[in-house]
C-alpha cells in the first residue's frame, strides 16, 4: 500500500485511482476491518480526496455513525466532526467505517454489534481494540492510514497487536468535538498508520486549538513532521516493574529494542512506578463513571434505536436492554455504582487521587529523562475467545492506560515478531505537548530495529 507521504504528491486523477483500487481491496478482503465488509454493503465515501479510514465513533456528515451499536442504528449525522473537517483541508476524505468494540469499550473488536475484526497476520487472533478496525485496515494492506480512538490504549494496543504505527497525542492537543464521548476527560483522537513519518503528517494534520471543543488546549503548535530528527541523542527511561509482567516473547523484544537503541548512542535510565493494580482500579472507576453519565443520552427519546411500547419507563428499559451490548451494560452499571451516594467518595474521589499520584509519578521520571518506553500489552494478539472474564480482558491495558490518566502523549510501533510471526509492539510516552520529541525518539527506534 502506498504510504500517506507519497499519496500526498499524487495528482488528482491518480487520486481517483487510487480510490478505486481501493475500493476493490477492500470488497476482496475478508478481515472484517470496515462496517461494510460486514454488513455487504458499498464502501462510504464524502469528498475526492486521499482516502482515509474513520473509526465508526468519528461524526462524518451524512453517514450512519452508530458506534458499532445496535442503540444507534438509523442514526445518520448532520455534522463532520472537527478532526474530519481538518481531514478535508488538507485534501484528505473520509472513506470507509472502520469497524470498532462497541462504545469503544473493548480491548478485541468482537464486541462490535455488526461482527469482529481479524488480525491480518493471524485470522485466529484478535486485532486488539477498540480501534481494531482501523489498526487491521492499515496493516491488512486496505487503508493508507486511519483514525481511530484512544481511551486507555484503544490506538496504541491494536497498533501494536496488528504490527503498524497508532499514536495517541496529549490530551486536548486534538479536538473532540464530534467524537461520541466514552469517557470525557480521557478520549483523544490519533492516527494509526505504516509507519512513523506518517503518523506524524496526519497528526500534524487532525490537531490545532478548537473552540468548539472546551477541552482543547490553546496552546502554541509548531508541525512535527517537517521537523523530524531521528539523529536527536536522547535520555530513555525503562520502568523495571512493568517489564516484569510481560510475556517472555515481549520481554525479548523489548531487550532488543533497548539494545539497538543503546547502539545508536542513546542513554537508557532505569524506574520504578505505582503498581499496577492500583493504576488500573483507577482507571476503571473513573472511565465507567463517565461512560455512565455520557451514555445516559442514548435513551430512545432523540434519537437512535427506540424500543417497548408500554410507557416512558418501558421505552428506557426495553432501548437500553436490547440497544446497549454486554460490556456497555456492565460498565455502565459500574460507573452508576461508583458515582452513587455512599459510594462516590469510597471509589470514585479515592481514584482520582490516585490519577494524580500517577501524573505526579510521570513528571518525577521525566525530570531525568526524554522519554519512557514500555510495553503495550502484556502478550502479543490473543486468541479469540481467551479471554474468560472482562478482568483478563481489563489486564490487557495495564501498560497503556496511565498514559491517559495523566493526558500523556504516546506512540506505539512493531519492533520485532514472536515465533509465530505474531507483531511485537512497544510505546514511546512522552511530556505533555512535547510530540516532537515523542515522534522523534519513535523514528529512531523505527530505523535502530528496522521492523520487517
Amino acid at each position: 500500500m502506498i504510504t500517506l507521504k507519497e499519496a500526498l504528491s499524487l495528482s488528482s486523477e491518480e487520486v481517483k485511482n487510487l480510490r478505486e483500487d481501493l475500493n476493490s481491496k477492500i470488497k476482496q478482503s475478508n478481515i472484517g476491518a470496515y462496517v461494510e465488509q460486514l454488513t455487504n454493503s458499498e464502501v462510504s465515501t464524502s469528498g475526492e480526496g486521499i482516502p482515509i479510514a474513520i473509526k465508526d465513533i468519528i461524526n462524518v456528515k451524512d453517514w450512519n455513525i452508530t458506534c458499532c451499536s445496535n442503540i444507534l442504528q438509523g442514526y445518520v449525522s448532520p455534522y463532520d466532526a472537527t478532526v474530519i473537517k481538518n481531514l478535508r483541508d488538507a485534501g484528505l476524505s473520509p472513506f470507509g467505517r472502520a469497524n470498532m468494540d462497541e462504545f469503544a469499550m473493548g480491548s478485541s473488536t468482537d464486541t462490535s454489534c455488526y461482527g469482529k475484526t481479524l488480525n491480518p497476520n493471524n485470522p485466529n487472533k484478535t486485532a486488539g481494540g477498540s480501534s481494531g478496525g482501523s489498526a487491521a485496515a492499515v496493516a491488512g494492506g486496505i487503508a493508507i492510514a486511519a483514525l481511530g480512538t484512544d481511551t486507555g490504549g484503544s490506538v496504541r494496543q491494536p497498533a501494536a497487536y496488528c504490527g503498524c504505527v497508532g499514536m495517541k497525542p496529549t490530551y486536548g492537543r486534538v479536538s473532540r468535538y464530534g467524537v461520541t464521548a466514552y469517557s470525557s476527560s480521557l478520549d483523544q483522537v490519533g492516527p494509526i498508520t505504516q509507519n512513523v513519518e506518517d503518523a506524524a503528517i496526519l497528526y500534524d494534520i487532525i490537531s490545532g486549538h478548537d473552540p468548539m471543543d472546551s477541552t482543547s488546549a490553546n496552546v502554541d503548535y509548531t508541525p512535527v513532521a517537517s521537523n523530524l530528527n531521528s539523529d536527536k541523542k536522547l535520555k530513555i527511561a525503562v520502568i523495571d516493574n512493568f517489564v516484569e509482567q510481560a510475556s517472555d516473547e515481549i520481554k525479548q523484544g523489548f531487550g532488543k529494542a533497548i539494545k539497538a537503541l543503546e547502539d545508536a548512542g542513546h542513554e537508557i535510565v532505569h524506574k520504578s512506578m505505582l503498581d499496577t493494580d492500583k493504576i488500573l482500579s483507577s482507571y476503571y472507576i473513573v472511565a465507567t463513571a463517565e461512560a455512565s453519565a455520557n451514555l445516559s443520552r442514548f435513551d430512545g427519546v432523540r434519537y437512535g434505536n427506540r424500543k417497548g411500547e408500554g410507557g416512558l419507563k418501558d421505552m428506557y428499559v426495553q432501548t437500553k436492554s436490547q440497544g446497549f451490548g454486554d460490556e456497555v451494560q456492565k460498565r455502565i452499571m459500574l460507573g452508576s455504582f461508583v458515582l452513587s451516594s455512599g459510594y462516590y467518595d469510597a471509589y470514585y474521589i479515592k481514584a482520582q487521587k490516585v490519577r494524580h499520584l500517577i501524573k505526579d509519578e510521570y513528571e518525577e521520571i521525566f525530570k531525568d529523562a526524554d522519554l519512557i518506553l514500555s510495553p503495550v500489552a502484556p502478550t502479543t494478539a490473543p486468541e479469540f475467545g481467551s479471554f474468560k472474564t472482562s478482568l483478563e480482558m481489563y489486564l490487557s491495558d495495564i501498560y497503556t492506560i496511565s498514559v491517559n490518566l495523566a493526558g500523556l502523549p504516546a506512540i506505539s510501533l512493531p519492533v520485532d515478531r514472536n515465533s509465530d510471526g505474531m507483531p511485537i509492539g512497544l510505546q514511546m510516552i512522552g511530556r505533555a505537548y512535547d510530540e516532537q520529541t515523542l515522534f522523534d525518539g519513535a523514528l529512531a527506534l523505527e530505523k535502530a530495529v528496522n521492523y520487517k
